[in-house]
């Protein structure tokens, strides 16, 4: 039997972030048209790209067509002319006449009076999912629940822990991830110094660390979809492989380099060289660690990401490394008013700033 009742539907946000709610609208949207359109309408003063907010949608309904804008008219819902400005960006990106307007808000009613179509009103006053995007970008961990993988993965923060041979860096990373019950990444070098032809002993070939950069940062994304709060740690990352290039191939790797500044994380940690060093069959030695270590020094200090060297126990170091991570994720998690949240004056100023 059909239960469509419609040919096309139209679901418009800002998804700002997308949210469960979001996903309970579109998914009723689909269940109830032949077809369905979601436009993703930003306003250029808010802190998440539209084109991310698109991916988002894309990926989680692949059944739906996707289209985004920027939509900097002021939001007042009593004023014809912002009404026109709002329906105007609305209507030109379908490529289609629609039937049916699907909102969980009242502006749904008018909007579909505007477009010709029917109103659809889904979950009233969010009754079976109160969320907003309010509350998300208020309570980003106290909500993250909500929040579909591919959204985790872009909204959690990144600390990397690194540092020269022996110096704690892993103990560090899963003594972090422990704190704040979260995942950590290994390091992949180290599995692939094990497995790779001619083990610990054959000359190292730069082209091995592009597979030891596009491991790394596969094993990053994927625990990134995972993570149960919005933080990964890591332990290494693109920057390190840089520099263990230079020790192992004798000369810097721009490529590579290119990729650390394209990936980087919300804070570096970087393990002191005061501890003991210890063999354990796969280090260069005692002799190559302070040279390396300040080799890591001078390149932390030559990039834009906060950084620190944490020196002690692993308590002491956990200790000094808390207060940063949590600033560093207050930083990534401070996100932008978005406009219909800003005063009408503010609204129309923004707006003839967007414009130029």
């Amino acid at each position: 039997m059909r239960d469509r009742r419609y040919r096309h539907g139209l679901v418009i946000g800002k998804f700002y972030p997308l949210h469960s709610g979001h996903g309970h609208l579109i998914r009723e949207a689909v269940r109830s048209c032949d077809r369905v359109t979601v436009q993703v309408l930003a306003a250029s003063v808010e802190s998440i790209p539209l084109e991310t907010r698109a991916a988002w949608v894309a990926e989680e309904h692949p059944s739906v067509r996707v289209v985004a804008a920027i939509d900097d008219a002021p939001v007042d819902f009593g004023s014809d002319a912002a009404w026109d400005a709002h329906a105007a960006v609305i209507a030109g990106l379908l490529d289609a006449p629609v039937d049916a307007v699907f909102t969980s808000d009242a502006y749904g009613e008018e909007l579909a009076r505007r477009l010709g179509a029917a109103w659809v009103q889904v979950d009233a006053g969010r009754a079976r999912n109160p969320v907003s995007g309010t509350a998300v970008r208020a309570d980003l961990a106290g909500h993250w629940h909500e929040l579909a993988p591919s959204v985790r993965a872009s909204l959690a923060g990144r600390v990397v822990v690194l540092g020269a041979e022996s110096t704690g860096s892993t103990t560090l990373a899963e003594a972090l991830a422990a704190h704040y019950g979260t995942l950590w990444v290994p390091e992949y070098g180290r599995e692939l110094s094990i497995t790779r032809e001619g083990g610990l002993d054959a000359p190292w070939r730069s082209d091995e660390f592009d597979v030891i950069v596009d491991r790394q940062i596969a094993m990053e994304d994927a625990a990134l979809r995972r993570v149960p709060v919005p933080l990964l740690v890591c332990d290494t990352d693109v920057l390190a492989t840089a520099l263990w290039h230079e020790r192992y191939v004798g000369g810097p790797a721009p490529r590579i380099l290119a990729r650390a500044a394209a990936h980087r994380p919300d804070l570096y940690l970087l393990t002191g060289d005061e501890i003991p060093f210890v063999q354990d069959g796969m280090r260069d030695g005692k002799h190559i660690r302070h040279t390396m270590q300040e080799r890591f020094r001078e390149v932390l200090a030559a990039q834009a990401v906060p950084w620190t060297e944490v020196r002690g126990d692993v308590a002491a170091r956990v200790a000094a490394s808390v207060p940063l991570i949590d600033a560093a994720l207050a930083r990534r998690h401070a996100f932008a008013a978005p406009l219909e949240g800003r005063p009408h004056h503010e609204q129309l100023a923004l707006q003839r700033e967007a414009a130029g």
